[in-house]
């Protein structure tokens, strides 16, 4: 994995040149599994970079590798974008991991951001302050899956399903103050990013279930699958680097393309 950072006034040109020396470099590692997964993280930021005549104004990010899902299988990230202030940091690093401690810092240590991850399976409340992450609440649900049987019984079961859905949402919304709006008065985060698979976070974010105080600190609404959520902490960083104060509603999968972060 690939972590690559680039204060503003660097040049593209130079990157593009350190790269190719490290191709070379890599070309002589003895394994050929590590060497082609080197090679090949070294190939996409390459790719990536052509994406920039220049840095932008804040520097540019960019994260580039192969990662093992919940599920065992590899899936290729890429990751660029500009922060939303500039960062100070010339980094190269290729590693096991993503090195993200420059981003951090970028962060308001002061201020305190929570996220909610729904989805068929249970609720996940939690809040990201700098690089600290602190798991506040959970909660599973067993829903109904949709019935495939016709007449009167497939129209009580629908029912039912709808029934509990309804309920499920409402006890996400009702959690929700009590986690983040614990002396029912002020919210003590400065944002929420609502995250998680199918249309649960959809249907809450526009649920008038939903506290409105709530509601408005709502920064974005995150498709992230059930074999991603390992990387949804990574991803809420990027996120909120990118726009801690603005509302972005994002559809792709694999959270994250708002606000400039893209991710194939």
């Amino acid at each position: 994995m690939i972590s690559l950072i680039l204060p503003p006034k660097d040049q593209v040109s130079r990157v593009q040149k350190m790269l190719a020396d490290e191709y070379g470099t890599a070309s002589n590692i003895k394994s050929r599994v590590n060497r082609q997964s080197v090679l090949g993280a070294i190939t996409s930021a390459q790719q990536r970079l052509k994406l920039y005549t220049r840095v932008p104004a804040n520097g540019l990010v960019l994260f580039t590798g192969t990662v093992l899902t919940d599920d065992g299988k590899e899936k290729r990230l890429n990751i660029d974008f500009e922060p939303f202030k500039p960062i100070n940091t010339s980094l190269y690093l290729c590693d096991n991991k993503f090195h993200t401690e420059s981003l951090a810092e970028l962060l308001d240590s002061d201020s305190t951001y929570g996220f909610i991850i729904m989805d068929g399976n249970g609720a996940l409340f939690g809040t990201l302050s700098g690089n600290t992450r602190d798991i506040l609440h959970k909660f599973s649900v067993e829903l109904p899956k949709k019935h495939g049987r016709g007449g009167q019984s497939a129209l009580r079961f629908a029912r039912l399903r709808m029934e509990k859905r309804h309920n499920y949402v409402r006890k996400v919304a009702e959690t929700a103050v009590q986690v983040f709006i614990p002396g029912g008065d002020k919210a003590n985060v400065a944002g929420l990013v609502l995250a998680g698979s199918a249309e649960f976070k959809n249907e809450l974010s526009e649920s008038d279930l939903f506290d409105g105080r709530l509601k408005a600190l709502v920064l974005a609404v995150v498709d992230v699958s059930y074999g991603e959520r390992r990387f949804l902490p990574l991803f809420l960083s990027f996120l909120l680097l990118c726009c801690p104060h603005t509302r972005t509603v994002c559809a792709p999968s694999f959270a994250a393309r708002a606000c400039g972060i893209n991710t194939k």
